[in-house]
């Protein structure tokens, strides 16, 4: 036998003991079961939130956070293109398998789901985990009793010129637009939620870098400012975003990162770590975002308010919000000048932003989270509670 064909026999891995391999194919499947038989049980899920889960995900945390890029884009591109290698390989085994074609097919798709199970089964007890827990605003004993219009219309005039001081001292270039250096914005997050921790403890936990995404052009295409990242413990934000909202939206995301886990509250969150945090920047993205919701809610509840409201609003602060509407809109067509192309591709475009938020949308109900998108409004409630006595 030749030395080389005797060195490859030499060091061949053996195949695993057939019960090794059939316990390492059923441990996700039942790791996912079991995860769905619990999480009814209110207790279970918030002692796995607070004992098990964050210190894991504190822990991916802090092996992530020394890499200036995201971990999370480049394992999810690997995963992509070995998938599709997976694919392909696999049709080229079944084809020369002949006798065993069947046999063949059955052994890989048994592979992928089992890998596909673990990735999913650890998504669910590192965050889905949460969904089930005892929210923020329960722990924190933020419970909405209902309020009249006059005070929603309080609260927000307060927002409106707490947003119409700021905005004239933020950087604008020589069109108004806001101009504040994103890096800044990023490399200032580290103390967001210094102030607010007085307040809500929970809050004062241990918050790692925010990431800008190398896929910021997908999210904004999708119509995403933000994603935290459970399975490796990283808050990434869209830097394509309007640059006035990209604050508030790294205190979104350190939100999740610190276990706040619905939407609402995070969004919540977010607004009252920003407002009450010690850089102008941060105060003025919270109180624009606030300032959003409040205006969405007061549409429906007072329209001549709402008018009113907006007229008095300082100008900067409607160029904001116009150039937020403008870049969101620009998001969702494809201009090449080439009018059949754009017509494709902008109808490729509306085909993914629909499909992604109906996918989210499912997954926050699937989750317990009721409103599924439209939590993201519901954040309303809590500021109403919160700047109550204030």
């Amino acid at each position: 036998m030749p030395v080389k064909e005797q060195a490859l026999r030499k060091f061949k891995i053996s195949p695993l003991p057939r019960g090794v391999y059939i316990a390492v194919c059923a441990f996700p499947a039942v790791l996912t079961v079991l995860f769905y038989a619990l999480r009814t049980f209110t207790g279970v899920m918030d002692f796995v939130s607070l004992y098990i889960a964050a210190p894991v995900r504190t822990f991916f945390g802090m092996i992530t956070s020394p890499f200036p890029f995201s971990i999370m884009e480049v394992s999810l591109t690997v995963l992509g293109l070995f998938f599709i290698y997976y694919i392909i390989k696999s049709i080229r085994l079944v084809i020369h398998s002949r006798g065993r074609r069947l046999l063949t097919l059955l052994r890989r798709l048994l592979h992928i789901t089992v890998a596909v199970l673990y990735i999913w089964g650890a998504f669910c007890w590192l965050w889905n985990v949460g969904y089930f827990a005892r929210g923020f605003a329960e722990r924190n004993g933020l419970r909405f009793d209902g309020a009249t219009v006059a005070e929603l219309v309080e609260l927000t005039q307060m927002f409106a010129g707490r947003a119409s001081e700021l905005a004239p001292q933020m950087r604008r270039d020589n069109e108004g637009r806001f101009a504040e250096d994103r890096r800044e914005m990023l490399s200032a997050s580290d103390d967001i939620f210094t102030n607010i921790a007085y307040e809500f403890p929970e809050l004062g936990g241990r918050t790692f870098r925010v990431k800008p995404m190398m896929y910021s052009w997908l999210m904004s295409r999708t119509g995403y400012t933000g994603i935290y990242f459970a399975l490796t413990g990283e808050a990434h934000v869209n830097t394509q975003a309007p640059g006035h909202t990209i604050p508030a939206t790294i205190a979104h995301e350190l939100a999740h990162q610190l276990g706040v886990f619905a939407e609402d509250e995070a969004n919540f969150v977010a607004i009252i770590a920003a407002v009450s945090s010690d850089n102008i920047v941060f105060q003025y993205s919270g109180y624009y975002l606030g300032l959003m919701y409040l205006m969405s809610a007061m549409r429906d509840a007072d329209q001549y308010a709402w008018l009113e409201i907006y007229r008095s609003l300082a100008p900067e602060v409607r160029r904001d919000w116009n150039d937020s509407y403008e870049f969101w809109r620009s998001q969702r067509t494809v201009d090449t000048g080439i009018t059949f192309v754009d017509t494709i591709l902008t109808a490729v475009t509306e085909t993914l932003h629909d499909t992604v938020n109906a996918v989210y949308d499912g997954f926050l109900r699937a989750n317990d989270q009721e409103l599924g998108l439209l939590s993201y409004g519901a954040c309303v409630d809590l500021l109403l509670i919160y700047f109550r006595p204030k």
